[in-house]
């Protein structure tokens, strides 16, 4: 609850200070904002912002705490289970973990999410420990929104918008980038029931618990450990290939790779899809400030800089031709209803924004 109340009680507060009081204030002294900066700038030693500040970093922390007592006295025996079903799957998935994959800087020198040791840190042999509290911590994190009806709604949405709008599409395979425990990847089962489904992460625990969560619902996934900037996959492998809030947390030069690395993994026709958050040219200045509180205050310290990105022409950059790439909301599935949806896709009814009944997603089509 406390988290809710944070990130949309106290943010339709501050919202109000700003127009109300801090915006009027500057405008009399002729200090018009011109961008997000000057925005930060003026809020940052504001009561109302401070304790918003506060009370979010607080909730954040408290999301993974909170996960914490239970799976460490649970630890053996859920260590246990993956590791049984990783050794022997039931419904035909697979585990491939790489010992000698140097975790790039960008996820081990910092919490990310301020979620303790993120996906990578294992403390112990067969560890799962970091999958379960960044899954089950995520799972608090959204467990009030009133904008996240269902878990694995970026998948269901995705997928749901891939199927809609690239219709002549009959995908064998989708690829997950930065699948974690392969929340957002499952779902595509549920769209396409013919389709393999792949997830890649550079955290080996995350991979095992993921594979022993997919075991368990009875859902075949492939993960393995491997960094999104260099794969293993052949060429043209992939018909779908996916991310979500993923490209924010890694440096644009890296992005740029990923994308170079979409495109070499997509067979013709194939289409690459990423959902992410809105750059900085498609919302207005206090959004974009709203937004950028990440970067400091989250450990996210490429979430600005990504942001400022043409992602339209950093698609074009890696090769996807322009009338194939795109930059648009997509609806959510779960909160708007397949009707809804179908409209919003189409055009005929105006998508909601961002984190409040839309995604912001990304992308091209490989040309055929």
């Amino acid at each position: 609850m406390l988290r809710k109340h944070a990130i949309i009680n106290m943010t339709s507060e501050m919202h109000g200070r700003y127009e109300n009081d801090v915006l009027p204030a500057l405008q009399k002294q002729k200090r018009e904002p011109q961008d997000w900066r000057d925005i930060q700038s003026a809020m940052q030693d504001d009561p109302v912002y401070r304790f918003y500040s506060t009370t979010r970093y607080n909730a954040q922390e408290m999301c993974y705490l909170s996960v914490q007592p239970t799976i460490e006295r649970n630890l053996d025996q859920m260590n246990s289970i993956a590791k049984a079903l990783a050794d022997k799957p039931v419904v035909g998935g697979s585990l491939q973990l790489d010992a000698e994959l140097s975790i790039p800087p960008y996820v081990s020198q910092l919490d990310v999410h301020l979620a303790p040791g993120y996906t990578h840190r294992e403390h112990g042999p067969d560890d799962i420990a970091q999958g379960a509290v960044v899954a089950q911590g995520g799972r608090v994190f959204t467990g009030q929104h009133p904008f996240r009806k269902s878990y694995g709604t970026v998948a269901q949405s995705v997928s749901h918008f891939v199927k809609q709008q690239f219709p002549a599409l009959r995908p064998v395979r989708v690829l997950d980038l930065g699948t974690c425990s392969g929340k957002n990847l499952l779902p595509f089962k549920e769209r396409f029931p013919d389709i393999d489904l792949y997830g890649i992460d550079v955290g080996a625990p995350v991979l095992r618990y993921g594979h022993a969560c997919a075991e368990n619902e009875g859902v075949a996934a492939h993960f393995s450990q491997q960094n999104a900037e260099q794969l293993n996959f052949d060429d043209g492998f992939f018909d779908i290939i996916t991310s979500s809030f993923f490209l924010h947390e890694i440096p644009v030069a890296s992005t740029k790779r990923v994308i170079a690395e979409c495109m070499r993994l997509l067979r013709p026709g194939g289409v690459m899809v990423h959902m992410e958050l809105p750059n900085e040219t498609a919302v207005s200045d206090y959004e974009n400030f709203f937004w950028n509180w990440d970067t400091k205050n989250n450990n996210e310290p490429f979430y600005t800089r990504f942001r400022s990105q043409d992602v339209v022409g950093l698609c074009q950059e890696a090769g996807f031709p322009a009338d194939s790439t795109f930059a648009r909301l997509i609806p959510d599935i779960a909160g708007n209803g397949v009707e809804v949806a179908n409209a919003c896709i189409a055009g005929d009814r105006e998508t909601p924004p961002h984190g409040r009944g839309g995604w912001f997603v990304f992308g091209g089509q490989k040309p055929l």
